[in-house]
Order: structure tokens, then C-alpha cells, then sequence
């Protein structure tokens, strides 16, 4: 398929079949691309968890609001962003950065003290809030990848936050979560969004050209 056709396939899965498993070569592409998706600054502000235990799955249903995808999907992702910006968070990745290339810049280190000098001291609230919007930049690079792969995906927000940081034990880790994603396959006999057409503005309506 061509990627407006896989765009056309892909929907919101309502109801999945919980006895198809979704290949490990299918699900390391799909983490992959969420791994290369773009950041801002390129500090990657955020972690990917995947949960594939049945029983955990069961747990963290209940704080989904007992969303049925969670307990059949083959994985579910939780996109948990950074609790806040800090100066060793930053000097990481600037200093990874500076190894993998093998060499470093006057201009390169500038921006890395302008973001040390403005990034903490935002508070931690308004910096997560930042790294939770770029943890959704990878969510759209994993339902494209997912897609691609004919891997069925929803993505989530209806989840008690606070609830499911605290089952995954994610603030010890310095973590939130942004947004949940369930990969797997449809159930077609019985969701009841999979033959239905799919609806988007017209594009008359929805690009605005400035010439």
C-alpha cells in the first residue's frame, strides 16, 4: 500500500483480537520508528514503555477506564515523557550527541547554554507539559509505522495518569505518562468501527494555501 492508502486502512481499532500476537520483527519496527521520530533539540524527552503481561494489562485496565483494547491488544505503550527538564538530562544528550559525532561546535555548546539557562528554570510543570508533546510526535510516528506493518493501533488518552505512573512506578524513574497506544489486530466480526467509512473535512476545509 501507498501512504495514502495505508492512512485509509488504518482507524481508531475499537475491538481486537486478543489470540493474534503481533510479530516481534513487526513490533521492533514500529518501536524503531517511534525511536527516530523528531524531537525538539533532539533530546528525546521521553521513554517508551511496552507492557505485554496479561495480568499487568489487567491491572492497568481498571485506571483506562476499563477500555477493552487493553486487555486485548498484543502490546500496549505507554509514551511516559519526563517529569521536567533538568541540567543533567540536558548535558546527556548534548554529550551523547557530541560522541556519536565525534566532534563538538562553538556554535553547538551555545545552544546547549541557552537551553541549560532556559529550560530549568521554567519549572517543572510547564517542562513536562513540553516533553508530553513531543512524547505525541513519536505516538504519530508509531500508528504511521504500525499502520505500515498492517498492525492495528489505538491511541489513548481516556487514562488515570496519576494512577498508572504509580502502578508502573514511573515517578521514581522521573517519569510521566503522556499517552497510551495499543497495537494489535482488529476483531472484524464484532467491532463495530471496522466497515464504517471513514470521516475527514474535505480538504477545502481543512488546508488553508497562503500563496
Amino acid at each position: 500500500m501507498n501512504i495514502i492508502d495505508t492512512m485509509n486502512w488504518r482507524y481508531a481499532t475499537k475491538k481486537m483480537d486478543p489470540s493474534k500476537i503481533v510479530a516481534q520483527e513487526k513490533l521492533e519496527r514500529i518501536l524503531e520508528a517511534v525511536r527516530l521520530a523528531p524531537t525538539s533539540s533532539g533530546l528525546q524527552p521521553y521513554e517508551l514503555i511496552v507492557v505485554s503481561n496479561r495480568e499487568l494489562l489487567a491491572r492497568i485496565q481498571p485506571v483506562a477506564f476499563n477500555q477493552g483494547q487493553i486487555i486485548e491488544c498484543s502490546h500496549l505503550l505507554v509514551f511516559a515523557a519526563w517529569d521536567d527538564y533538568t541540567p543533567e538530562r540536558i548535558n546527556s544528550m548534548f554529550d551523547l550527541t557530541n560522541q556519536e559525532r565525534g566532534f563538538t561546535s562553538e556554535g553547538w555548546e551555545n545552544y546547549r547554554k541557552m537551553l541549560l539557562s532556559t529550560y530549568p528554570p521554567r519549572g517543572p510543570e510547564l517542562n513536562f507539559q513540553h516533553a508530553a508533546r513531543q512524547a505525541y510526535i513519536g505516538m504519530t510516528a508509531g500508528l504511521i509505522a504500525a499502520a505500515c506493518e498492517e498492525v492495528d493501533s489505538t491511541p489513548m488518552e481516556g487514562f488515570d495518569s496519576a494512577a498508572l505512573d504509580k502502578l508502573l512506578g514511573l515517578g521514581e524513574k522521573g517519569l510521566r505518562s503522556a499517552v497510551i497506544m495499543t497495537l494489535g489486530y482488529r476483531d472484524t466480526a464484532n467491532d463495530w468501527l471496522v466497515n464504517l467509512k471513514k470521516v475527514r473535512r474535505a480538504r477545502s476545509d481543512f488546508v488553508r494555501e497562503i500563496p
